[in-house]
Protein backbone atom coordinates (compact mmCIF):
# COMPACT_ATOMS: atom_id res chain seq x y z
CA UNK A 1 0.00 0.00 0.00
CA UNK A 2 3.05 2.34 0.81
CA UNK A 3 4.11 2.13 -2.51
CA UNK A 4 0.53 2.86 -4.18
CA UNK A 5 0.84 6.42 -1.58
CA UNK A 6 4.22 7.26 -1.67
CA UNK A 7 3.34 10.47 0.38
CA UNK A 8 1.52 8.88 3.26
CA UNK A 9 3.43 8.43 6.32
CA UNK A 10 4.02 4.88 8.00
CA UNK A 11 2.29 6.39 10.90
CA UNK A 12 -1.17 7.07 9.27
CA UNK A 13 -0.77 4.28 7.48
CA UNK A 14 -1.00 1.91 10.49
CA UNK A 15 -3.56 4.01 12.13
CA UNK A 16 -5.54 2.99 8.83
CA UNK A 17 -5.43 -0.61 9.95
CA UNK A 18 -5.36 -0.07 13.63
CA UNK A 19 -1.80 -0.60 13.95
CA UNK A 20 1.15 1.07 15.66
CA UNK A 21 4.34 1.97 13.97
CA UNK A 22 5.94 -0.50 16.87
CA UNK A 23 4.06 -3.47 15.61
CA UNK A 24 5.27 -2.68 11.97
CA UNK A 25 8.81 -2.17 12.14
CA UNK A 26 8.44 -5.38 14.59
CA UNK A 27 6.38 -7.73 11.66
CA UNK A 28 9.43 -6.32 9.19
CA UNK A 29 11.92 -7.66 11.98
CA UNK A 30 10.57 -11.01 12.02
CA UNK A 31 10.22 -11.43 9.06
CA UNK A 32 13.54 -10.72 8.20
CA UNK A 33 14.99 -12.84 10.99
CA UNK A 34 12.75 -15.49 10.33
CA UNK A 35 14.18 -15.55 6.62
CA UNK A 36 17.69 -15.89 8.53
CA UNK A 37 16.97 -18.68 10.80
CA UNK A 38 15.37 -20.93 8.09
CA UNK A 39 18.33 -20.06 5.55
CA UNK A 40 21.10 -21.41 9.13
CA UNK A 41 18.94 -24.52 9.68
CA UNK A 42 18.65 -25.39 5.93
CA UNK A 43 22.42 -24.86 5.86
CA UNK A 44 23.15 -27.17 8.45
CA UNK A 45 20.38 -29.68 7.58
CA UNK A 46 22.49 -29.58 3.99
CA UNK A 47 25.47 -29.92 6.11
CA UNK A 48 24.39 -33.33 8.50
CA UNK A 49 23.32 -34.91 5.43
CA UNK A 50 26.14 -35.05 3.47
CA UNK A 51 27.60 -37.39 5.83
CA UNK A 52 24.49 -39.32 6.91
CA UNK A 53 22.02 -38.12 3.75
CA UNK A 54 19.39 -40.08 4.69
CA UNK A 55 19.20 -39.63 8.18
CA UNK A 56 15.96 -39.28 10.03
CA UNK A 57 14.10 -36.48 11.41
CA UNK A 58 14.28 -37.14 15.13
CA UNK A 59 18.08 -37.68 15.08
CA UNK A 60 18.66 -35.37 12.90
CA UNK A 61 16.51 -33.03 15.29
CA UNK A 62 19.25 -33.95 17.93
CA UNK A 63 22.19 -32.96 16.33
CA UNK A 64 20.97 -30.11 15.35
CA UNK A 65 20.54 -29.06 18.86
CA UNK A 66 23.96 -28.10 19.37
CA UNK A 67 25.19 -26.38 16.07
CA UNK A 68 21.88 -24.04 16.51
CA UNK A 69 22.81 -23.48 20.10
CA UNK A 70 25.98 -21.68 18.23
CA UNK A 71 23.84 -19.21 16.54
CA UNK A 72 21.44 -18.34 19.82
CA UNK A 73 18.83 -20.46 17.97
CA UNK A 74 16.27 -23.70 18.51
CA UNK A 75 13.74 -25.18 16.95
CA UNK A 76 11.17 -27.66 18.19
CA UNK A 77 11.02 -31.53 16.47
CA UNK A 78 7.54 -31.04 15.06
CA UNK A 79 9.04 -27.48 13.71
CA UNK A 80 11.91 -29.18 12.47
CA UNK A 81 9.50 -32.11 10.52
CA UNK A 82 7.01 -29.03 9.09
CA UNK A 83 10.16 -26.95 7.90
CA UNK A 84 11.40 -30.20 6.04
CA UNK A 85 8.50 -31.09 4.85
CA UNK A 86 8.31 -27.44 3.40
CA UNK A 87 11.65 -27.92 1.74
CA UNK A 88 11.10 -31.50 0.46
CA UNK A 89 13.74 -32.92 2.66
CA UNK A 90 11.81 -35.71 4.34
CA UNK A 91 12.88 -39.32 3.84
CA UNK A 92 10.70 -41.84 2.62
CA UNK A 93 11.44 -45.52 3.84
CA UNK A 94 11.70 -48.38 1.08
CA UNK A 95 10.91 -51.59 2.13
CA UNK A 96 12.24 -54.33 -0.18
CA UNK A 97 13.76 -57.70 0.83
CA UNK A 98 16.00 -60.41 -0.88
CA UNK A 99 16.70 -63.69 0.48
CA UNK A 100 20.19 -64.22 1.49
CA UNK A 101 19.86 -67.21 3.61
CA UNK A 102 20.39 -70.58 3.19
CA UNK A 103 19.42 -73.03 6.21
CA UNK A 104 18.39 -76.03 5.04
CA UNK A 105 21.77 -77.73 4.97
CA UNK A 106 23.42 -80.40 6.39
CA UNK A 107 25.90 -78.81 8.63
CA UNK A 108 25.61 -79.03 12.17
CA UNK A 109 23.40 -75.75 13.63
CA UNK A 110 24.25 -74.27 17.41
CA UNK A 111 21.47 -73.26 19.76
CA UNK A 112 20.44 -69.63 21.08
CA UNK A 113 22.21 -68.21 23.92
CA UNK A 114 21.09 -64.86 24.31
CA UNK A 115 17.75 -65.34 23.93
CA UNK A 116 17.56 -64.17 27.94
CA UNK A 117 20.89 -62.68 27.69
CA UNK A 118 21.32 -59.31 29.62
CA UNK A 119 23.40 -57.42 27.49
CA UNK A 120 25.78 -54.95 29.56
CA UNK A 121 28.67 -54.58 28.11
CA UNK A 122 30.73 -53.66 24.91
CA UNK A 123 31.63 -57.26 23.19
CA UNK A 124 29.47 -59.16 24.95
CA UNK A 125 27.44 -60.16 22.07
CA UNK A 126 28.73 -59.87 18.38
CA UNK A 127 25.60 -60.07 16.05
CA UNK A 128 26.02 -60.88 12.31
CA UNK A 129 24.20 -60.65 8.94
CA UNK A 130 24.32 -60.39 5.24
CA UNK A 131 22.46 -57.70 2.83
CA UNK A 132 22.33 -56.83 -0.29
CA UNK A 133 23.03 -54.31 -2.96
CA UNK A 134 21.74 -54.46 -6.11
CA UNK A 135 24.52 -53.61 -8.67
CA UNK A 136 24.11 -52.87 -12.91
CA UNK A 137 24.44 -56.77 -13.94
CA UNK A 138 24.99 -58.74 -10.79
CA UNK A 139 24.17 -58.51 -7.04
CA UNK A 140 26.71 -57.42 -4.29
CA UNK A 141 26.94 -58.74 -0.72
CA UNK A 142 27.48 -56.93 2.66
CA UNK A 143 28.60 -59.33 5.47
CA UNK A 144 28.41 -57.33 8.71
CA UNK A 145 29.36 -57.92 12.22
CA UNK A 146 27.83 -55.31 14.26
CA UNK A 147 28.25 -55.18 18.57
CA UNK A 148 25.33 -55.74 20.27
CA UNK A 149 26.13 -53.15 22.88
CA UNK A 150 27.63 -50.44 20.97
CA UNK A 151 26.03 -50.91 18.21
CA UNK A 152 29.12 -50.17 16.38
CA UNK A 153 29.97 -52.26 13.20
CA UNK A 154 33.20 -54.31 13.89
CA UNK A 155 33.97 -55.81 10.84
CA UNK A 156 32.29 -56.18 7.08
CA UNK A 157 33.09 -57.28 3.83
CA UNK A 158 31.18 -56.88 0.42
CA UNK A 159 31.42 -59.44 -2.28
CA UNK A 160 29.89 -60.37 -5.39
CA UNK A 161 29.51 -63.57 -4.00
CA UNK A 162 27.65 -65.51 -1.16
CA UNK A 163 30.60 -67.73 -0.32
CA UNK A 164 31.74 -67.97 2.93
CA UNK A 165 34.96 -66.20 2.72
CA UNK A 166 33.51 -62.80 2.90
CA UNK A 167 32.08 -63.75 6.25
CA UNK A 168 35.04 -64.66 7.28
CA UNK A 169 37.09 -61.58 6.01
CA UNK A 170 34.34 -59.38 8.02
CA UNK A 171 34.95 -61.98 10.91
CA UNK A 172 38.74 -61.29 10.46
CA UNK A 173 38.65 -57.34 10.63
CA UNK A 174 35.88 -57.37 13.64
CA UNK A 175 38.61 -59.76 15.66
CA UNK A 176 41.27 -57.11 14.60
CA UNK A 177 39.23 -54.44 16.10
CA UNK A 178 38.68 -55.74 19.51
CA UNK A 179 39.11 -53.52 22.42
CA UNK A 180 38.31 -55.91 25.31
CA UNK A 181 39.27 -59.56 26.62
CA UNK A 182 36.42 -60.37 28.27
CA UNK A 183 34.22 -63.54 26.99
CA UNK A 184 32.08 -63.33 23.61
CA UNK A 185 29.70 -64.44 21.67
CA UNK A 186 28.92 -64.44 18.04
CA UNK A 187 25.20 -64.86 16.95
CA UNK A 188 23.98 -65.16 14.13
CA UNK A 189 21.07 -66.58 11.76
CA UNK A 190 21.51 -70.42 10.39
CA UNK A 191 22.77 -69.47 6.95
CA UNK A 192 25.41 -71.90 5.46
CA UNK A 193 27.87 -69.40 5.58
CA UNK A 194 27.65 -68.99 9.49
CA UNK A 195 27.68 -72.83 9.82
CA UNK A 196 30.68 -73.60 7.70
CA UNK A 197 33.39 -75.63 8.67
CA UNK A 198 36.17 -72.73 8.44
CA UNK A 199 33.72 -70.16 9.79
CA UNK A 200 33.24 -72.19 12.75
CA UNK A 201 36.49 -72.67 13.01
CA UNK A 202 37.83 -69.17 13.34
CA UNK A 203 35.30 -68.51 16.26
CA UNK A 204 36.57 -71.61 17.90
CA UNK A 205 40.07 -70.57 17.61
CA UNK A 206 39.50 -67.09 19.06
CA UNK A 207 37.39 -68.82 21.99
CA UNK A 208 34.52 -67.59 20.75
CA UNK A 209 31.04 -68.67 22.01
CA UNK A 210 28.49 -69.85 18.78
CA UNK A 211 24.96 -68.93 19.17
CA UNK A 212 22.14 -68.86 16.45
CA UNK A 213 18.55 -68.08 15.60
CA UNK A 214 16.13 -71.29 16.10
CA UNK A 215 12.61 -70.68 14.33
CA UNK A 216 14.06 -68.30 11.30
CA UNK A 217 11.59 -64.62 13.08
CA UNK A 218 13.42 -62.30 12.39
CA UNK A 219 13.41 -60.89 16.12
CA UNK A 220 15.52 -63.24 16.78
CA UNK A 221 18.85 -61.50 14.96
CA UNK A 222 16.90 -57.66 15.17
CA UNK A 223 19.81 -55.67 15.73
CA UNK A 224 21.68 -57.47 12.96
CA UNK A 225 18.76 -57.05 10.79
CA UNK A 226 17.87 -53.17 12.02
CA UNK A 227 21.86 -52.31 11.03
CA UNK A 228 21.41 -53.76 7.41
CA UNK A 229 18.15 -51.57 7.36
CA UNK A 230 20.24 -48.16 8.30
CA UNK A 231 22.77 -48.63 6.04
CA UNK A 232 20.51 -49.33 3.19
CA UNK A 233 17.87 -46.75 3.98
CA UNK A 234 20.00 -44.15 5.38
CA UNK A 235 23.58 -44.52 2.89
CA UNK A 236 21.68 -45.59 -0.17
CA UNK A 237 22.69 -48.73 -0.44
CA UNK A 238 19.59 -50.35 -1.54
CA UNK A 239 21.36 -50.40 -5.45
CA UNK A 240 24.82 -48.63 -7.01
CA UNK A 241 26.09 -47.88 -10.35
CA UNK A 242 28.91 -47.09 -9.30
CA UNK A 243 31.10 -50.25 -9.84
CA UNK A 244 32.40 -52.46 -7.66
CA UNK A 245 35.61 -50.74 -6.51
CA UNK A 246 33.52 -47.18 -6.36
CA UNK A 247 30.94 -49.02 -4.26
CA UNK A 248 33.30 -50.50 -1.97
CA UNK A 249 34.79 -47.26 -1.28
CA UNK A 250 31.39 -45.72 -0.53
CA UNK A 251 30.70 -48.38 2.12
CA UNK A 252 34.02 -47.95 3.99
CA UNK A 253 33.25 -44.14 3.99
CA UNK A 254 29.48 -45.01 5.28
CA UNK A 255 30.52 -47.30 7.63
CA UNK A 256 32.94 -43.91 9.06
CA UNK A 257 30.19 -42.25 9.25
CA UNK A 258 27.70 -44.81 10.47
CA UNK A 259 30.37 -45.55 13.62
CA UNK A 260 31.60 -42.14 14.06
CA UNK A 261 29.07 -39.28 13.62
CA UNK A 262 25.26 -40.76 13.68
CA UNK A 263 23.46 -41.12 17.18
CA UNK A 264 21.62 -43.77 18.28
CA UNK A 265 18.15 -43.83 20.71
CA UNK A 266 19.09 -46.98 22.10
CA UNK A 267 22.61 -45.81 23.08
CA UNK A 268 21.75 -42.64 24.86
CA UNK A 269 22.13 -40.75 21.78
CA UNK A 270 25.79 -41.21 21.65
CA UNK A 271 27.62 -42.55 18.57
CA UNK A 272 28.57 -46.30 17.83
CA UNK A 273 32.21 -45.65 18.71
CA UNK A 274 31.27 -43.28 22.03
CA UNK A 275 29.37 -46.18 23.36
CA UNK A 276 31.74 -49.22 22.60
CA UNK A 277 34.27 -47.12 25.17
CA UNK A 278 31.35 -46.99 28.45
CA UNK A 279 31.34 -50.21 30.29
CA UNK A 280 28.26 -49.25 32.23
CA UNK A 281 24.46 -49.67 31.49
CA UNK A 282 23.35 -47.31 28.85
CA UNK A 283 20.26 -45.50 28.91
CA UNK A 284 18.16 -46.03 25.81
CA UNK A 285 15.90 -43.50 24.79
CA UNK A 286 13.11 -44.72 22.65
CA UNK A 287 9.82 -45.82 22.82
CA UNK A 288 8.07 -49.48 22.48
CA UNK A 289 5.74 -48.34 19.72
CA UNK A 290 5.02 -52.64 19.28
CA UNK A 291 4.38 -55.04 22.39
CA UNK A 292 5.08 -58.48 22.24
CA UNK A 293 4.64 -61.17 24.74
CA UNK A 294 8.55 -61.16 25.74
CA UNK A 295 9.45 -57.46 26.00
CA UNK A 296 13.05 -58.08 25.02
CA UNK A 297 11.55 -58.78 21.17
CA UNK A 298 10.33 -55.32 21.60
CA UNK A 299 10.72 -52.91 18.43
CA UNK A 300 14.13 -50.91 19.55
CA UNK A 301 14.54 -48.34 17.19
CA UNK A 302 18.21 -46.81 16.63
Amino acid sequence: MKQDFPKLGIGLLCRLFGKTRHAYYDALWRKSHGSIKEDIILQEVLSIRQQLPRLGTRKLHFLLLDKLKGHGMAIGRDCLFNFLSEHSLLIRQRKRRVITTNSRHWMKKYSNLIKELDINRPEQVWVSDITYIRMTNYWGYLSLITDAYSRKIMGYNFRSDLTAQGCMDGLQMALDNRVYEQSLIHHSDRGSQYCSHQYVSLLLRNNIAISMTENGDPYENAIAERVNGIMKAEFNMYSSALGFESTKDHIAKSMKSYNGFRPHASCDYMTPDQAHLKTDHLNRKWKDYKNYDNPKMAVQPF
